[in-house]
Protein backbone atom coordinates (compact mmCIF):
# COMPACT_ATOMS: atom_id res chain seq x y z
CA UNK A 1 0.00 0.00 0.00
CA UNK A 2 1.01 3.24 -0.54
CA UNK A 3 2.96 5.37 1.87
CA UNK A 4 1.61 8.75 1.19
CA UNK A 5 -2.72 8.66 1.59
CA UNK A 6 -4.43 8.87 -1.54
CA UNK A 7 -7.42 11.21 -2.25
CA UNK A 8 -10.84 10.10 -2.41
CA UNK A 9 -12.43 12.06 -5.07
CA UNK A 10 -16.17 12.89 -5.69
CA UNK A 11 -19.53 14.15 -4.13
CA UNK A 12 -22.16 11.81 -5.40
CA UNK A 13 -24.52 10.50 -2.17
CA UNK A 14 -23.91 7.10 -2.50
CA UNK A 15 -19.89 7.56 -2.98
CA UNK A 16 -19.58 9.94 0.45
CA UNK A 17 -22.22 7.47 2.23
CA UNK A 18 -19.36 4.79 1.59
CA UNK A 19 -16.54 7.09 2.67
CA UNK A 20 -18.90 8.01 5.97
CA UNK A 21 -19.04 4.34 6.40
CA UNK A 22 -15.52 3.42 6.44
CA UNK A 23 -14.41 6.72 8.28
CA UNK A 24 -17.02 5.64 11.33
CA UNK A 25 -16.14 1.59 11.16
CA UNK A 26 -12.16 2.44 11.32
CA UNK A 27 -12.22 3.30 14.99
CA UNK A 28 -13.19 -0.34 16.02
CA UNK A 29 -10.80 -3.10 15.72
CA UNK A 30 -13.04 -5.31 13.60
CA UNK A 31 -12.92 -6.71 10.32
CA UNK A 32 -14.41 -4.79 7.52
CA UNK A 33 -15.23 -6.12 3.91
CA UNK A 34 -15.41 -3.89 0.70
CA UNK A 35 -17.66 -5.33 -1.88
CA UNK A 36 -17.43 -3.23 -5.82
CA UNK A 37 -16.57 -3.86 -8.92
CA UNK A 38 -13.14 -3.48 -10.25
CA UNK A 39 -11.49 0.02 -10.45
CA UNK A 40 -14.28 1.53 -7.80
CA UNK A 41 -11.58 2.14 -5.74
CA UNK A 42 -11.82 -0.59 -3.12
CA UNK A 43 -7.90 -0.14 -1.98
CA UNK A 44 -8.40 3.40 -0.99
CA UNK A 45 -11.33 2.21 1.50
CA UNK A 46 -9.11 -0.09 2.91
CA UNK A 47 -6.20 2.43 3.51
CA UNK A 48 -8.90 4.92 5.20
CA UNK A 49 -10.00 2.04 7.37
CA UNK A 50 -6.38 1.73 8.45
CA UNK A 51 -5.39 5.85 8.55
CA UNK A 52 -8.13 6.84 10.25
CA UNK A 53 -7.57 3.71 13.33
CA UNK A 54 -5.70 3.73 16.33
CA UNK A 55 -3.47 1.68 14.21
CA UNK A 56 -2.56 4.46 11.79
CA UNK A 57 1.54 4.56 12.62
CA UNK A 58 1.83 0.57 12.43
CA UNK A 59 2.29 -1.27 9.04
CA UNK A 60 -0.34 -1.70 6.53
CA UNK A 61 0.01 -4.89 4.30
CA UNK A 62 -1.82 -5.87 1.01
CA UNK A 63 -1.96 -8.81 -0.91
CA UNK A 64 -4.20 -9.60 -4.11
CA UNK A 65 -5.12 -13.35 -3.04
CA UNK A 66 -5.99 -13.75 -7.37
CA UNK A 67 -2.05 -12.78 -8.27
CA UNK A 68 -0.60 -16.01 -6.92
CA UNK A 69 -0.80 -19.46 -7.96
CA UNK A 70 -3.13 -21.23 -5.05
CA UNK A 71 -0.32 -23.43 -3.85
CA UNK A 72 1.83 -20.24 -2.85
CA UNK A 73 -1.13 -17.95 -1.12
CA UNK A 74 -1.05 -20.02 1.98
CA UNK A 75 2.67 -19.42 2.62
CA UNK A 76 2.30 -15.58 1.38
CA UNK A 77 -0.51 -15.15 4.40
CA UNK A 78 1.11 -17.56 6.67
CA UNK A 79 4.40 -18.04 6.53
CA UNK A 80 6.85 -21.36 6.21
CA UNK A 81 9.78 -23.23 7.93
CA UNK A 82 12.55 -24.48 6.20
CA UNK A 83 11.98 -27.59 4.18
CA UNK A 84 7.89 -27.11 4.26
CA UNK A 85 8.21 -27.37 0.92
CA UNK A 86 10.33 -27.82 -2.63
CA UNK A 87 11.92 -24.67 -2.81
CA UNK A 88 11.65 -23.56 1.14
CA UNK A 89 15.57 -22.91 2.11
CA UNK A 90 15.08 -20.96 5.09
CA UNK A 91 12.41 -19.99 7.22
CA UNK A 92 9.89 -16.77 6.48
CA UNK A 93 7.07 -15.00 7.69
CA UNK A 94 4.07 -14.29 6.12
CA UNK A 95 1.97 -11.26 5.57
CA UNK A 96 0.05 -11.77 8.76
CA UNK A 97 3.66 -11.07 11.07
CA UNK A 98 4.59 -8.68 8.61
CA UNK A 99 1.46 -6.50 9.53
CA UNK A 100 1.55 -7.35 13.10
CA UNK A 101 -0.34 -4.43 15.07
CA UNK A 102 -1.38 -3.16 12.01
CA UNK A 103 -4.38 -3.96 9.05
CA UNK A 104 -3.47 -6.81 6.99
CA UNK A 105 -5.93 -6.04 3.22
CA UNK A 106 -6.69 -9.19 1.30
CA UNK A 107 -7.70 -8.35 -1.87
CA UNK A 108 -9.70 -11.05 -4.42
CA UNK A 109 -10.56 -12.51 -0.96
CA UNK A 110 -13.59 -14.68 -2.96
CA UNK A 111 -10.26 -16.73 -4.55
CA UNK A 112 -8.60 -17.81 -1.44
CA UNK A 113 -8.03 -21.60 -1.19
CA UNK A 114 -10.22 -23.76 1.14
CA UNK A 115 -7.29 -24.36 3.48
CA UNK A 116 -6.80 -20.35 3.08
CA UNK A 117 -9.87 -19.72 4.54
CA UNK A 118 -9.71 -22.25 7.59
CA UNK A 119 -6.55 -20.84 8.76
CA UNK A 120 -7.58 -17.10 8.16
CA UNK A 121 -10.82 -17.91 10.30
CA UNK A 122 -8.64 -19.01 12.96
CA UNK A 123 -6.66 -16.08 12.78
CA UNK A 124 -9.81 -14.04 13.29
CA UNK A 125 -11.10 -15.42 15.87
CA UNK A 126 -7.80 -15.73 18.21
CA UNK A 127 -5.15 -14.48 16.90
CA UNK A 128 -3.08 -17.07 16.08
CA UNK A 129 -1.37 -18.76 13.13
CA UNK A 130 0.82 -21.99 12.86
CA UNK A 131 3.59 -21.22 9.69
CA UNK A 132 3.51 -24.21 7.02
CA UNK A 133 5.97 -26.93 7.84
CA UNK A 134 5.35 -26.06 11.77
CA UNK A 135 3.40 -26.98 14.81
CA UNK A 136 4.55 -23.80 16.89
CA UNK A 137 1.56 -21.82 17.42
CA UNK A 138 2.49 -18.12 16.96
CA UNK A 139 0.28 -14.74 18.39
CA UNK A 140 -0.70 -11.54 16.01
CA UNK A 141 -2.26 -9.01 16.29
CA UNK A 142 -3.55 -8.06 13.17
CA UNK A 143 -7.07 -6.21 11.39
CA UNK A 144 -8.12 -7.96 8.56
CA UNK A 145 -9.87 -5.48 5.88
CA UNK A 146 -11.22 -7.89 2.99
CA UNK A 147 -12.44 -6.80 -0.85
CA UNK A 148 -13.93 -8.40 -3.36
CA UNK A 149 -15.72 -7.85 -6.61
CA UNK A 150 -17.92 -11.04 -6.10
CA UNK A 151 -21.06 -12.14 -4.33
CA UNK A 152 -19.42 -13.70 -1.57
CA UNK A 153 -22.94 -14.88 0.21
CA UNK A 154 -23.80 -16.96 -3.14
CA UNK A 155 -20.72 -18.24 -3.11
CA UNK A 156 -21.34 -19.25 0.44
CA UNK A 157 -24.56 -20.63 -0.14
CA UNK A 158 -22.74 -23.36 -3.03
CA UNK A 159 -20.35 -24.04 -0.76
CA UNK A 160 -17.77 -22.39 -2.59
CA UNK A 161 -16.81 -19.95 0.50
CA UNK A 162 -16.97 -20.79 4.12
CA UNK A 163 -19.78 -19.19 5.42
CA UNK A 164 -18.48 -18.93 9.20
CA UNK A 165 -15.72 -16.66 7.75
CA UNK A 166 -18.24 -14.97 5.80
CA UNK A 167 -19.77 -13.84 8.71
CA UNK A 168 -16.72 -12.97 10.65
CA UNK A 169 -15.42 -10.60 7.74
CA UNK A 170 -19.20 -8.95 7.63
CA UNK A 171 -18.83 -6.94 10.68
CA UNK A 172 -19.49 -4.12 8.60
CA UNK A 173 -19.44 -4.30 4.80
CA UNK A 174 -18.51 -0.80 2.39
CA UNK A 175 -20.34 -1.27 -0.85
CA UNK A 176 -18.90 0.89 -3.55
CA UNK A 177 -20.89 2.29 -6.19
CA UNK A 178 -19.14 1.73 -10.10
CA UNK A 179 -18.75 5.20 -11.35
CA UNK A 180 -21.18 4.56 -14.20
CA UNK A 181 -23.67 5.17 -11.16
CA UNK A 182 -22.28 8.48 -10.02
CA UNK A 183 -21.54 10.21 -12.96
CA UNK A 184 -21.59 13.97 -11.13
CA UNK A 185 -17.92 12.71 -10.19
CA UNK A 186 -16.76 12.16 -14.03
CA UNK A 187 -16.30 16.08 -14.22
CA UNK A 188 -14.42 16.70 -10.68
CA UNK A 189 -12.71 13.18 -10.96
CA UNK A 190 -11.52 13.94 -15.51
CA UNK A 191 -10.07 17.21 -13.99
CA UNK A 192 -8.16 15.88 -10.74
CA UNK A 193 -6.55 12.98 -12.68
CA UNK A 194 -6.02 15.96 -16.16
CA UNK A 195 -4.30 18.29 -13.33
CA UNK A 196 -2.12 15.31 -11.73
CA UNK A 197 -0.94 14.57 -15.55
CA UNK A 198 -0.52 17.93 -16.63
CA UNK A 199 2.01 18.27 -13.93
CA UNK A 200 3.78 15.07 -14.12
CA UNK A 201 4.61 16.82 -18.06
CA UNK A 202 5.67 19.69 -16.67
CA UNK A 203 2.80 21.97 -17.83
CA UNK A 204 2.31 25.76 -16.04
CA UNK A 205 -1.71 25.11 -15.51
CA UNK A 206 -3.88 22.32 -17.10
CA UNK A 207 -6.52 24.08 -19.36
CA UNK A 208 -9.37 21.50 -18.91
CA UNK A 209 -11.41 20.15 -21.18
CA UNK A 210 -13.48 21.26 -24.43
CA UNK A 211 -16.99 20.69 -24.31
CA UNK A 212 -17.14 17.50 -26.96
CA UNK A 213 -14.76 15.96 -24.83
CA UNK A 214 -16.26 15.99 -21.73
CA UNK A 215 -19.33 14.96 -23.79
CA UNK A 216 -17.29 12.07 -24.52
CA UNK A 217 -16.48 11.29 -21.25
CA UNK A 218 -20.18 11.75 -19.58
CA UNK A 219 -21.64 9.27 -22.78
CA UNK A 220 -18.96 6.50 -21.20
CA UNK A 221 -20.51 3.69 -19.08
CA UNK A 222 -16.65 2.98 -17.93
CA UNK A 223 -16.81 -0.76 -17.22
CA UNK A 224 -13.33 -0.28 -15.98
CA UNK A 225 -14.57 2.43 -13.47
CA UNK A 226 -12.35 4.79 -11.89
CA UNK A 227 -9.27 3.31 -13.11
CA UNK A 228 -10.45 3.15 -16.94
CA UNK A 229 -11.23 7.11 -16.41
CA UNK A 230 -7.51 7.46 -14.47
CA UNK A 231 -5.88 5.98 -17.70
CA UNK A 232 -8.27 7.22 -20.28
CA UNK A 233 -8.09 11.21 -18.99
CA UNK A 234 -3.81 11.02 -18.27
CA UNK A 235 -3.55 9.27 -22.29
CA UNK A 236 -5.47 12.02 -23.60
CA UNK A 237 -3.79 14.91 -21.86
CA UNK A 238 -0.55 12.92 -22.73
CA UNK A 239 -1.75 12.86 -26.24
CA UNK A 240 -2.80 16.50 -26.89
CA UNK A 241 0.20 17.87 -26.02
CA UNK A 242 -0.61 21.79 -25.99
CA UNK A 243 -1.14 22.92 -22.40
CA UNK A 244 -2.57 26.80 -23.86
CA UNK A 245 -5.91 24.69 -25.09
CA UNK A 246 -8.53 22.52 -23.99
CA UNK A 247 -7.98 19.19 -24.52
CA UNK A 248 -10.55 18.45 -27.39
CA UNK A 249 -10.13 14.71 -27.55
CA UNK A 250 -10.59 11.84 -25.29
CA UNK A 251 -8.65 8.27 -26.08
CA UNK A 252 -11.42 6.11 -24.50
CA UNK A 253 -9.75 3.03 -26.41
CA UNK A 254 -5.85 2.91 -27.12
CA UNK A 255 -6.38 0.16 -29.65
CA UNK A 256 -8.90 2.10 -31.62
CA UNK A 257 -7.42 2.18 -35.46
CA UNK A 258 -8.52 1.39 -39.09
CA UNK A 259 -5.14 -1.08 -39.39
CA UNK A 260 -6.09 -2.51 -35.79
CA UNK A 261 -4.84 -6.44 -36.39
CA UNK A 262 -8.34 -8.29 -36.14
CA UNK A 263 -8.64 -11.43 -34.49
CA UNK A 264 -8.98 -15.15 -35.85
CA UNK A 265 -11.67 -15.98 -33.56
CA UNK A 266 -13.28 -14.78 -30.96
CA UNK A 267 -13.31 -16.05 -27.31
CA UNK A 268 -14.95 -19.02 -26.44
CA UNK A 269 -18.91 -17.98 -25.89
CA UNK A 270 -18.77 -15.15 -27.90
CA UNK A 271 -20.14 -14.02 -31.39
CA UNK A 272 -18.62 -14.06 -34.63
CA UNK A 273 -18.90 -11.53 -37.41
CA UNK A 274 -18.61 -7.84 -36.76
CA UNK A 275 -19.47 -4.94 -39.26
CA UNK A 276 -15.86 -4.94 -40.51
CA UNK A 277 -15.68 -8.65 -40.64
CA UNK A 278 -13.39 -9.29 -38.00
CA UNK A 279 -14.40 -11.37 -34.94
CA UNK A 280 -16.72 -9.57 -32.19
CA UNK A 281 -16.53 -11.12 -28.29
CA UNK A 282 -19.80 -10.26 -26.81
CA UNK A 283 -20.45 -9.43 -24.31
CA UNK A 284 -19.03 -5.53 -24.86
CA UNK A 285 -19.81 -1.72 -24.52
CA UNK A 286 -22.37 -1.31 -27.15
CA UNK A 287 -22.33 2.75 -27.12
CA UNK A 288 -17.97 3.04 -26.63
CA UNK A 289 -17.53 0.06 -29.64
CA UNK A 290 -19.29 1.77 -32.11
CA UNK A 291 -17.92 5.49 -31.60
CA UNK A 292 -14.18 3.69 -31.52
CA UNK A 293 -15.73 2.08 -35.06
CA UNK A 294 -16.88 5.74 -36.11
CA UNK A 295 -13.73 7.62 -34.81
CA UNK A 296 -11.80 5.14 -36.86
CA UNK A 297 -13.52 5.73 -39.95
CA UNK A 298 -13.38 9.61 -39.86
CA UNK A 299 -9.33 9.30 -39.15
CA UNK A 300 -9.05 6.80 -42.03
CA UNK A 301 -10.80 8.82 -43.93
CA UNK A 302 -9.01 12.10 -43.07
CA UNK A 303 -5.84 10.12 -43.75
CA UNK A 304 -6.74 9.10 -47.32
CA UNK A 305 -7.82 12.41 -47.71
CA UNK A 306 -4.73 14.05 -46.49
CA UNK A 307 -7.03 16.08 -43.93
CA UNK A 308 -9.05 17.81 -46.71
CA UNK A 309 -12.40 17.55 -45.09
CA UNK A 310 -14.70 17.99 -48.50
CA UNK A 311 -12.60 14.80 -50.22
CA UNK A 312 -13.26 12.77 -46.60
CA UNK A 313 -16.84 13.69 -46.52
CA UNK A 314 -17.00 12.28 -50.17
CA UNK A 315 -14.88 9.22 -49.17
CA UNK A 316 -17.20 8.36 -46.50
CA UNK A 317 -20.60 9.26 -48.21
CA UNK A 318 -21.10 11.88 -45.91
CA UNK A 319 -21.99 15.84 -47.02
CA UNK A 320 -19.59 18.44 -45.41
CA UNK A 321 -21.77 19.97 -43.05
CA UNK A 322 -22.43 15.66 -41.44
CA UNK A 323 -18.58 15.35 -41.49
CA UNK A 324 -17.59 18.18 -39.23
CA UNK A 325 -20.97 17.53 -36.79
CA UNK A 326 -19.43 14.13 -36.46
CA UNK A 327 -15.69 15.35 -35.96
CA UNK A 328 -17.24 17.74 -33.52
CA UNK A 329 -18.92 15.11 -31.90
CA UNK A 330 -15.67 13.05 -31.79
CA UNK A 331 -13.26 16.26 -30.31
CA UNK A 332 -11.56 16.31 -33.52
CA UNK A 333 -12.07 19.70 -34.77
CA UNK A 334 -9.59 21.68 -32.83
CA UNK A 335 -10.78 25.29 -31.46
CA UNK A 336 -10.89 28.02 -34.03
CA UNK A 337 -9.40 25.62 -37.10
CA UNK A 338 -11.34 26.58 -40.28
CA UNK A 339 -13.24 24.61 -42.49
CA UNK A 340 -11.03 22.35 -44.86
Amino acid sequence: MPAKPTQLVGQASAFLDAVERASAAAALNRPVLVVGERGTGKEMIAERLHRLSPRWEEPLVALNCAALPESLIDAELFGYEAGAFTGATRARGGKFEEADGGTLFLDEIGTLTAAGQERLLRVIEYGELVRLGSNRVLSVDVRVVAATNADLPALAARGRFRADLLDRLSFEVITLPPLRERREDIPLLADFFGRRMASELGWRGFPGFARGAMDALMAHDWPGNVRELRNVVERSVYRWGDSDRAVGAVEIDPFASPWRPKGASGAAGGAQGGADGGALTLPLDFRASVAAHERGLLEAALAQARHNQRRAAALLGLSYDQLRHALRRHGMLKAGQPPA
